[in-house]
């Protein structure tokens, strides 16, 4: 997806993945549509987006507020949005006996429910497009088959979730030509990943701009890791 004028919207963008991805991507010519809840507060963000010669816009969008969503989506009406990529995401802390059941429900309604309703707002976006992709980013400890450790309920139960959607939507959103993904990013050097984490976020973006640019409805609906290799449900 290098091609010059595509269009891409990434939420969560103000830092690590998500920043990636909105200045690989300028950096190759698209236009990108950046979202974060607190636009005032993005300074790397800003800083980027005024030395991208006009290819990157910040704008002011909390997911988990479904009615920033609906007013964004309508702002934009007008816009062919070639790639959706969901990637604001939330990791709450709890284990066995020590689940914070209010954290929990934050949890679903931004790692799984958010995508679903960007989804839902945007379709027409991204329909009206050339290129038709949505990719959301899920975890790799949204797997059961590959859970051999148990714990993190909240955040492994709302990736696990979100899943499913995806897989919904692959099945659906086929007729109309868009092609759907779920993607692990590894386990990355952010302020999420921590310092102990495996891959530096330019590995990460640009091995899942790899997936994300095979990416077709021939193979849509599956879960697939920065390095291209599938992951079990």
């Amino acid at each position: 997806m290098n091609d010059q004028g595509c269009q891409v919207l990434v939420t969560g963008a103000n830092r690590g993945i998500g920043l990636e991805f909105v200045r690989q991507y300028a950096g190759d010519g698209c236009l990108v549509i950046a979202c974060c809840r607190d636009p005032l507060k993005a300074a790397v963000l800003n800083t980027l987006a005024a030395s991208s010669g006009g290819k990157v816009s910040v704008h002011a969008l909390d997911v988990s507020d479904f009615s920033q969503i609906e007013r964004l989506a309508s702002e934009l009406k007008d816009q062919a949005i070639d790639l959706l990529i969901n990637n604001a995401g939330f990791y709450p802390h709890g284990s066995f006996a020590s689940t914070d059941y209010d954290e929990w429900q934050k949890a679903f309604l931004i790692n799984t429910m958010a995508p679903l309703r960007m989804v839902e707002a945007f379709v027409e976006h991204v329909a009206a497009s050339r290129l038709r992709k949505i990719v959301t980013l899920s975890s790799k400890m949204g797997s059961i088959t590959d859970n051999d450790s148990g714990g993190s309920y909240p955040y492994r139960t709302s990736k696990a979730a979100v899943n499913m959607v995806m897989k919904n939507l692959a099945i659906q959103l086929k007729p109309r030509g868009i092609a759907t993904c779920t993607l692990h990013p590894g386990w990355v050097k952010t302020d999420m990943g921590g310092a102990n984490a495996l891959i530096n976020v330019q590995q990460s973006v640009t091995g899942m701009r790899t997936v994300i640019d095979r990416l077709s409805t021939d193979n849509a609906g599956r879960f697939i890791a920065y390095d291209g290799q599938e992951i079990p449900w």
